[in-house]
Parts: C-alpha cells; sequence; structure tokens
C-alpha cells in the first residue's frame, strides 16, 4: 500500500518549493520548517516504502517494482512516467532524504542572518531535494535526466547564491557568480554526452524505461559497438556531474556558495547522481569489460590527482571539497573494478567471477552512504567553526577544541571515519574497495592496470588520513590563531544537533556490511535477469575473515596510522616545520598542488583558445550568413518595393501598355511550351 504512493517522495520536496517560493516572506525563517518538513515527509514515506518493498514477493523477483503511465510518444516510440523501486532507489532514497533534513535544520541557524534570502535560500534547496528524489525514483532514462537537469539549475543558483566574492575566500576563484557559471558550463558539457548516450539506446532499443534497457535479451540482440558507444556517452556524464577526472575542477570552486549547499551537492545530492547513475546502469555497462576498465581508470585516477591537492590547501572547505573528489574516484574504482570482473565472467561463464564483481557492486554502495554521512557531519563540522570564526582559513584557526568541544569531537569522528580508521564506517568500505581493485587485477589482458590503480588507491588511503589530521590538528590544536581569538563559543543546538546525529552514522553506519547489507545491496543474474538485491552474501564470520586475515588490510592500517601520526608531529607538536620539505612553500611540488596541477590555467586557455575560436566561428555564421541571408532578402524584397512604386505613374496609358506587353510575354511562353513538349 506505500509503494503505490512512491511518487510522493518527490513531489512533497516541490510543493514545499512552490509554497515557499510564492509564500516565504511571510513564514517564520524564510519558510525554513516547512523544508524540514518536507524532507522529513519524504524520509518517512521512503522508509515506508522500502520496509514494505523489503518485505514483498517482488524484492525476490524480479527485484523491483514499477508502474508507469505514458507521458507523450513520438511515432512510435512511447515515452513513460512513473516510479522503479528496487534496492538501490530506497538506499538513494533514505539517505538523501534523512542527510537533506539534518543539514535543514542545521540551516535555521547557519543562515539566521541572511534575512530576506532565506526565502529563496529554502526555496532553491527544497527543489534541489525534489531532484535527487526525483532522479532515485524514476523508471526511465528521459524521465531520470529531467531531474538530473533540476539539480544542475539548482546547483547554479545556489553556489551563488551570495553572487559576489566571498568574504571568507582565499582567491579569485571565490566569486560566487564565477563560480556558479563554471560549475553549470562544465556540468552542461557531460549533460551533452549523457543526452547523446540516451539518444543511442533510444535507437538501438526503441524505448529509454529500465526494464526494456537492462533486459538481457534485448542487449543481447543490439549491435555492440552501439552499446559501447552508448555506455561511455552515458558514463561522460557522470564524469561532468561527479566532477571526475578531467572535468573536476569546478567542485572545488563551488566552495563559493553557503556551507549547507556545500553539504548538499557533496554528501546527499548532486555528486551522488553519478555514483547512482553507474551503479544503476552496471547491467548495461558490464556488457563490455572496456567500458568496466574504463569507469575504475577515471575513478583511480581521480582518487589520487584530487588527494594531492589537498595536501596544502589552506581552506577548510577545499580540502573537504577535494577529498569528495578522491572518495567519488574510490567509488568509481569499486564499480569499474567489480564491473569488469562481471563482464569477463558473463562472457566466459564464470559465475566466481560474476559473484566477485557483485563484491564490487556492494563496495561502491556501501562507500557512497558512508562518505554521505561523514561527508556531510564534516561539512557541517566546517560549517560550525566558519560560523564561530568568521574565516575558511586553517592558518587562523587553531586551539578551538576548548571553545568548541562538541563540533571538535563530532569532526574527530568524521576524520577518522574518512581515513579508514579501524572498526569507523570509512575502514569497512574502504578496505572492501582496495580488495575488489586488487583482485580485478588477476584477470583479463588489461587486469593489470587494476594492481596500478590499487597502489595508488594505497598511497591515496595514506594522503586521506594525512590531510584530514592535518586539518583537524591546525583547527582544533595548536597556538590559536586570530579567527580563533575572535571565536564566540559552540555554535547553537540547531547546528550541534545534527552534528551529534551524523557522528553516529559516520562512526557505525559501515558495520552494516557485517549484518547483510550485502545481501540487499548487491546484483546477480536471477532466471536470465540482472537483479539488484536478493544475494547472497558472506555473513558476519564471513566478512571479518576476509577483512581481518588479509595482510594488506594491516599495511593500509599501517599507512593510516603512520599518516595521522606525521600529521600530528607536523601541525599539532609542531616538532618538525613543514616548510622545510616545500622550500616554504618554494618548491615546485608545492607549487603544482597549491595550483591544481595547473588544470584551471589548462581550462582557460582551452576556452580562450578552442572555445573562444569556435564562439567567434559560431558568431560569423550567426551575423554574416543566417542574420546576412534574412538581411539580404528583406533588403530585396524592400528594393523590389521600391522599384515597383516607380512603375505606379498615373497614366492610363502606360498601364495599358504593361498590359500587353504581359499578354505577349505570356503568349509567347505558351508557344514555346507547346513546341518543345512536341506541339505540331
Amino acid at each position: 500500500m506505500f509503494v503505490e504512493y512512491t511518487w510522493l517522495v518527490p513531489l512533497v520536496p516541490m510543493l514545499c518549493f512552490v509554497i515557499i517560493g510564492f509564500f516565504g516572506k511571510k513564514m517564520p525563517h524564510g519558510g525554513g520548517p516547512l523544508a524540514i518538513f518536507g524532507a522529513m515527509f519524504a524520509f518517512l514515506i521512503s522508509a515506508l516504502i522500502s520496509y514494505e518493498f523489503f518485505t514483498s514477493a517482488a524484492y525476490s523477483s524480479p527485484g523491483y517494482v514499477t508502474e508507469q503511465i505514458t507521458w507523450f510518444s513520438i511515432g512510435s516510440f512511447d515515452i513513460n512516467i512513473g516510479y522503479y523501486v528496487d534496492s538501490l532507489a530506497c538506499l538513494m532514497m533514505l539517505f538523501a532524504s534523512f542527510i537533506s533534513t539534518l543539514i535543514f535544520i542545521y540551516s535555521i541557524g547557519y543562515m539566521h542572518n541572511e534575512g530576506v534570502k532565506r526565502r529563496r535560500y529554502f526555496a532553491e534547496v527544497s527543489l534541489f531535494l525534489t531532484g535527487m528524489l526525483g532522479l532515485a525514483v524514476s523508471s526511465n532514462f528521459l524521465e531520470m535526466f529531467v531531474f538530473w537537469e533540476a539539480m544542475g539549475l539548482c546547483s547554479y543558483l545556489l553556489i551563488g547564491f551570495w553572487s559576489f566574492t566571498h568574504p571568507n575566500g582565499d582567491d579569485a576563484s571565490d566569486n560566487a557568480a564565477s563560480a556558479a557559471k563554471k560549475a553549470f558550463l562544465v556540468t552542461r558539457l557531460g549533460d551533452v554526452c549523457l543526452m547523446g548516450g540516451m539518444f543511442v539506446l533510444m535507437y538501438e532499443f526503441g524505448s529509454l524505461d529500465y526494464t526494456a534497457v537492462f533486459d538481457t535479451a534485448a542487449m543481447a540482440s543490439v549491435d555492440p559497438n552501439m552499446l559501447m558507444l552508448g555506455s561511455l556517452l552515458i558514463f561522460g556524464g557522470v564524469i561532468g556531474k561527479s566532477a571526475q577526472f578531467p572535468l573536476l575542477d569546478w567542485l572545488p570552486d563551488a566552495m563559493a556558495g553557503p556551507t549547507t549547499v556545500s553539504a548538499l551537492i557533496h554528501a546527499a545530492t548532486m555528486v551522488k547522481a553519478g555514483v547512482y547513475l553507474v551503479a544503476r546502469c552496471f547491467p548495461l555497462f558490464a556488457q563490455n569489460p572496456e567500458v568496466m576498465l574504463f569507469v575504475g581508470v577515471i575513478g583511480g585516477i581521480t582518487a589520487f590527482f584530487a588527494a594531492t591537492m589537498a595536501l596544502n590547501n589552506m581552506n577548510i572547505k577545499k580540502v573537504l571539497a577535494y577529498s569528495t573528489l578522491s572518495q567519488l574516484g574510490y567509488m568509481f574504482l569499486a564499480l569499474g573494478a567489480g564491473g569488469y570482473m562481471m563482464a569477463l565472467g558473463l562472457q566466459s561463464g564464470d559465475s566466481a567471477l560474476i559473484a566477485a564483481g557483485a563484491v564490487g557492486y556492494t563496495a561502491g554502495c556501501l562507500h557512497m552512504a558512508n562518505h554521505a554521512f561523514f561527508k556531510a557531519l564534516l561539512f557541517l563540522g566546517s560549517g560550525s567553526v566558519i560560523h564561530a570564526t568568521g574565516t575558511e582559513d586553517m592558518r587562523e584557526m587553531g586551539g578551538l577544541h576548548s571553545k568548541m568541544k562538541i563540533t571538535s569531537i563530532t569532526m574527530l569522528i568524521g576524520s577518522l571515519s574518512i581515513a579508514g580508521f579501524p572498526l569507523f564506517s570509512g575502514f569497512w568500505s574502504k578496505e572492501i574497495v582496495l580488495e575488489v581493485a586488487m583482485h580485478a587485477g588477476d584477470y583479463g589482458a588489461e587486469g593489470y592496470l587494476f594492481l596500478v590503480l590499487w597502489i595508488l588507491a594505497i598511497i591515496t588511503a595514506f594522503m586521506t588520513a594525512f590531510y584530514m589530521f592535518r586539518m583537524w590538528f591546525m583547527t582544533f590544536k595548536g597556538k590559536p590563531g586570530h579567527g580563533a581569538e575572535h571565536c564566540h563559543g559552540e555554535s547553537p543546538k540547531s547546528m550541534t544537533i545534527p552534528l551529534i546525529i551524523l557522528s553516529v552514522f559516520a562512526a557505525a553506519l559501515g558495520c552494516i556490511i557485517l549484518f547483510g547489507f550485502d545481501d540487499y545491496v548487491t546484483i546477480g543474474i536471477h532466471a536470465g535477469q540482472f537483479q539488484v538485491g536478493s544475494g547472497h552474501g558472506h555473513g558476519f564470520m564471513g566478512w571479518l575473515e576476509d577483512i581481518f586475515l588479509s595482510a594488506y588490510t594491516y599495511l593500509t592500517v599501517a599507512l593510516v596510522l603512520i599518516a595521522i601520526g606525521v600529521a600530528y608531529v607536523m601541525y599539532s607538536k609542531m616538532s618538525i616545520n613543514p616548510g622545510k620539505f616545500n622550500k616554504d612553500g618554494n618548491s615546485l611540488l608545492y607549487k603544482a598542488l597549491s595550483n591544481r596541477w595547473w588544470f584551471p590555467r589548462l581550462y582557460d586557455q582551452i576556452g580562450w583558445k578552442m572555445g573562444y575560436g569556435v564562439a567567434k566561428g559560431v558568431e560569423f555564421v550567426d551575423t554574416q550568413v543566417i542574420d546576412g541571408t534574412v538581411n539580404a532578402l528583406s533588403s530585396a524584397v524592400a528594393g523590389s518595393g521600391d522599384s515597383m512604386s516607380k512603375v505606379q505613374t498615373g497614366n492610363v496609358r502606360d498601364y495599358a501598355s504593361v498590359v500587353v506587353i504581359g499578354i505577349v510575354v505570356l503568349f509567347a511562353v505558351m508557344l514555346l511550351l507547346f513546341y518543345f513538349m512536341g506541339g505540331a
């Protein structure tokens, strides 16, 4: 009885957006309580839907519940609209709505000084949540794309919320309007690829419904080259939306928006949409090992390069932004490695390899859920610090632990989790991701690439622990800076209570892998069809043995502990001066990291050299060819009218002469036609 009301999940936040937009000025806190209600309602109905689905017969077979109506038709193609509920959709609905509820509650305190602008803020975040929830329950690619684009619009509006140079920023890239345009344009580049992939699927399958596209018989009957092209184009959209290499530079600049917006983009919505889309398209991508290899390579490279850029950044929000990029890379590495093994298993009929690929799917989804909670916690914690100190520069912080104990302890929990400290949430999913990457290296002609990616991922784990505890020690330990001296103490309860709740999940959520998470969120072949969920997991002891009997687990743990120790010695105890390693900021490596490996400069050059040239060419065609043709036609008509006006002499004899001449010409034409058409 609840699943059939799935359409309410995105609809209620949408109604809140409309009501706040029209009447928010007259509502308390600019409509904030209504936005909270919309998110909370979405979570409650999502929980009821999930419970009913997992206890229903549909969970076992076919593994989903869907209901559609015809939206419109184009020739013989029917475009439907409806809902599609399976394990993945339930996971996305639950954590997106729950975390958004906490972020909206937090926003009541964080945005209290924004005055009338709060109405716009709460309206936009409600629409943002609508986009994510609608995407999660969509039944086909076109419906998903509509909500995908709604999130893109909201990200533009929210990143540019302040629309001026952010007073706490550290460089010109913090101009909110520029950052918003950059995010919008870069993600649109990916969206064009996604749209192209949808055209390919529509051409090949004759439908965009998930049930039609993911049918194994249908996938086997289409052109494999077109299937690969469609898969790669869809992943191109993912690269843009989830800020993967090489389109990763827009996400750090998105920190120009409010911190709560950063938490939404990085934790509950937006960039998670790309991970969701790869997981949703897993049956499609797994038809080609090359596609999944590409997904894994992009994820591994992004994880490594983004982590390097966080090593010396002094802006607390940008450190967290780079960590988001890096952790997203881990998710794509897991999905790519798992999909690569599954694709090889499908080709060879190896059921063990298919099962190993399913572990990669589970690892990617578990890390996505874990990351949602500890990244929301860390961003909201950084917002609490910024709210208290008035700065984002960690050099002006320090010694805040005694003044902001709740924020300090909760951010410590988040840092331990993202660093993969044993038994915290991030530890479980990160270890499984690394295990899957290494396992994939044993198969196929290109499998050795996953061994390279595993090495990069291990190094990334070390860097993650280092830069996260560098951030924590610089913020909460050491000598107080200018901002810390003016700290007004702990943030209000509307901000600290969400931190406490999120810290519980950041500490313990990962343990669900021991209690059957991989039974519910996995992928396999049942009755010849792909099915998400209803698997047979490792079980409690199985996972403990896999993780704690592996020597590589202890290698990772040792690297994490060493990284935390190095950060402590450098930034808390201060017995080692970091400046001597980077020549006080003059080393080439330090400059490369500070300049983001010169990616922004490269984008600027591409924009000016290629983009500007293309724009000039388009302008020439527009002004000279299109406008020129229109102007020429109008001039010809006007000139003809002027010429004909001179014929209007008012003399009857002139008019009679024209009539006679016309008759003669017409008679001559008729004679010629008669002759050439065979007349005698």
